[in-house]
């Protein structure tokens, strides 16, 4: 049985702030994928009355949650220096 108070295989911060790394990097294609998937909604619709705004809608409501995640992750990444390597 291994020891519990033993030394962890990974530091917590740094394999906290790699997670936080990746979510960084994969934010523009889950934003890109999120944008263009209702593409082609976009175009069969404009022919039919009310249906152009709520897609609108959708591109600037996705727009400002992928700014916002974009600046919390960059706040979170500038406030860990300790785990700079």
């Amino acid at each position: 049985m291994s020891d519990p108070s033993g030394p962890q295989f990974l530091d917590v911060r740094s394999y906290r702030r790699k997670r936080i790394v990746d979510a960084a990097k994969l934010l523009p294609v889950i934003g890109s994928i999120g944008l263009v998937a209702p593409v082609p909604f976009f175009f069969a619709s404009i022919g039919e009355t009310g249906q152009v705004v709520p897609l609108a809608l959708y591109f600037f409501g996705l727009w400002l949650v992928l700014i916002v995640l974009a600046f919390v992750l960059s706040r979170i990444l500038l406030g860990d220096p300790a785990a700079d390597e």
